[in-house]
């Protein structure tokens, strides 16, 4: 078996192994196992083309994949950072650490408040952040 055809396979894993665990890491090791696998005709040094290998996936692990994690990431997806924080809501009721309910645009959300104070029904709240379907608030001044 000829070094390229090793490099084809190894390629051929990562891009399964990044298909069935989507987390852009062996991606890296794919992406360097094609480059490597033509390299293989003109460099017969095989622990050079194993440390080209390792030094393409660093480099390819540390520039590629978090552009591609960025662009792919389900927040731009979803646009739901962008969307509700800085926005004014009212509180359907009390809002503490714990528990309480918001209403934005007419639909109903969980809520939380930061900094451990109680924000009293029918009060007016700003979204500081989120975290999946409960919304951050604090007293809108």
């Amino acid at each position: 078996m000829h070094f390229w055809e090793i490099f084809g396979i190894c390629a051929i894993i990562f891009i399964i192994l990044e298909i069935c665990v989507p987390s852009m890491f062996f991606l890296n090791f794919a992406l360097a196992a094609v480059i490597c696998a033509p390299l293989t005709f003109f460099i017969k040094n095989v622990p050079a083309l194993i440390v080209i290998f390792f030094v393409l996936s660093f480099v390819s692990f540390i520039f590629l994949r978090p552009i591609l994690v960025n662009k792919f990431s389900k927040e731009h997806e979803t646009g739901m950072q962008s969307k509700y924080i800085g926005k004014t809501a009212k509180a359907e009721t009390e809002i503490n650490g714990e528990s309480g309910v918001i209403t934005l645009y007419g639909e109903r959300w969980e809520a939380r408040c930061e900094d451990g104070e109680t924000i009293p029904q029918g009060s007016e709240v700003k979204i500081v952040r989120n975290e999946s379907l409960i919304m951050y608030v604090e007293l809108n001044k």
